[in-house]
């Protein structure tokens, strides 16, 4: 028996679905990231519900599949018209409809979705579902419930706006004749041994595959998949010729100068710098040296006025001042997780940033889209914040522009990859060694905070929260100081 999501997976590669079916082990437990997605689509599969009020729900149980079904078809037979997580198993294929609805003396069916778009592969699900309902009822339309991004929350909740509801009738008889026979592949192709199908772009669409680490594990780290922007096609390619290490890969291939760095480094593993450039860029800092970085949160449902589905939410900052003659001070803000925590973070700001000086960040286009957001959300603070908004420098330049290379990077100029490569075993700059450890982390931590009853708990968690904004901001100090060291004494080596 195949479920919709089997179903898809199987659609997505038929060796994930056979280690699914035959090595479940291989899973690795759920991060805290993909926990809160689940969390989130179980949440907004309950609102959308009230779309359609006065339903009948069939209570999920993983031991009474048959239970469940037996329940949906003593509903139907009784009369009722509109059925939540109405469950069905017909031709090999287990479906639970997220709402049934009755219309005249046809059935639609709607399926919710936590995206705010329709996907292609929410039209497979919906075709195989349709398939095995079309068996037992006569059916009418089928359509997708998902989030309105453009809906901005004034007052109560209202449902009716937060979502958006388009019909996929059309598309899902369209495959009906796929249908059958993919099911009819995959049935066949459990029967037998693991499929031998090699990697590729299916690994990671239309998801990041359960069994990536299992497939992937003969891949030598670094390989061609970490070059630094290039395109996954090319590397597939280089990879079906063979090259697959570094090492591998041949003076004749057209590469850009990061992507040759990363290739020389794997036979020659120095650090290139070129202290006359970062030198350059640090010229255009100004004291006092502001190395400042957001925290943000998202949620499906907003919860504050003047909040949309899914809009980041900046909640926290930290802020790190470094003095010319040395001095350096730390400052910080976290949000109350009970109310909207925008404009008291904007007041702090305006209370910690000096009116001079540098703001410092790494990859600052996001510290600069927050702060035009808050601009255009307190017009009353536009001016002062898009004053900040103009003295940032990206403290990324100097690698990104290659005038620091480190191996270790693998072509990744990440705060999170530079850090440790340029900081080995310094325990006070390793975030393994905080409880949040992320910005996903951080984000999905917040989002949720509000809920956790104990005040202990939740006085923990603001802790692990601001010992990690710290942690980035402090470490983009170490960085600093690190580049104007090799700017005074390095010695310039030849990249070319």
């Amino acid at each position: 028996m195949l479920s919709k999501s089997q179903y898809v997976r199987g659609l997505q590669c038929h060796k994930a679905l056979w280690l699914y079916k035959h090595r479940k082990e291989l899973i690795k437990a759920p991060t805290a990231q993909q926990a809160a997605l689940f969390e989130t689509g179980d949440h907004v599969g309950d609102l959308a519900c009230e779309l359609f009020p006065g339903g009948k729900l069939v209570e999920f149980d993983p031991s009474d599949f048959r239970g469940m079904i037996d329940q949906t078809r003593q509903w139907i037979n009784d009369g009722e018209t509109i059925i939540y997580e109405a469950a069905f198993k017909q031709s090999g294929v287990f479906a639970m409809a997220d709402i049934l609805v009755k219309n005249g003396d046809r059935w639609d069916i709607y399926e919710v979705k936590a995206s705010t778009k329709v996907k292609t592969y929410h039209l497979d699900d919906a075709s195989v579902q349709w398939y095995a309902l079309s068996q037992v009822l006569n059916l009418g339309r089928a359509f997708i419930v998902h989030v309105n991004s453009s809906y901005v929350r004034q007052g109560e909740l209202e449902i009716d706006r937060l979502f958006s509801i388009t019909e996929i009738t059309d598309h899902v008889l369209d495959k009906q004749p796929q249908v059958p026979e993919a099911i009819a592949e995959m049935e066949t192709m459990l029967k037998g041994d693991e499929p031998v199908i090699d990697i590729g772009p299916h690994c990671s669409s239309p998801h990041s595959c359960d069994f990536k680490h299992h497939c992937w594990q003969a891949i030598p780290k670094p390989s061609v998949f970490n070059l630094y922007r290039m395109n996954a096609n090319t590397k597939f390619q280089l990879y079906h010729q063979g090259i697959v290490a570094l090492d591998q890969i041949p003076i004749k291939q057209k590469l850009t100068s990061v992507q040759r760095l990363q290739v020389r480094s794997a036979t020659d593993p120095e650090i290139v710098f070129q202290p006359e450039n970062i030198a350059s860029f640090l010229k255009e800092l100004q004291f006092p040296l502001h190395f400042f970085d957001f925290e943000t949160f998202q949620e499906a449902i907003p919860r504050f006025d003047n909040q949309s589905p899914y809009q980041q939410m900046a909640f926290q900052y930290s802020l790190h001042i470094l003095h010319e003659d040395g001095r350096l001070e730390h400052k910080e803000f976290l949000g109350d997780e009970h109310s909207d925590p925008r404009y008291e973070l904007v007041k702090q700001m305006e209370r910690d940033i000096l009116p001079t000086g540098t703001l410092v960040a790494f990859n600052q286009s996001f510290e600069k889209r927050i702060i035009r957001e808050l601009a255009k959300r307190f017009p009353e603070h536009k001016d002062v914040l898009l004053d900040i908004h103009g003295r940032f420098e990206d403290l990324i330049k100097p690698f990104r522009n290659q005038s620091y290379y480190h191996p270790d990077f693998n072509g990744s100029f990440s705060i999170k990859s530079v850090l440790p490569a340029m900081f080995p075993n310094d325990p006070e700059l390793d975030y393994k060694q905080l409880n949040i450890q992320n910005g996903g982390m951080a984000m999905d931590t917040f989002a949720k905070l509000h809920r956790l009853k104990d005040p202990s708990q939740r006085e923990q968690i603001r802790r692990d929260l601001l010992a990690y904004c710290r942690l980035d901001t402090l470490a983009m100090v170490k960085i600093y100081q690190k580049l104007d060291e090799l700017a005074s004494h390095g010695e310039q080596r030849n990249i070319e």
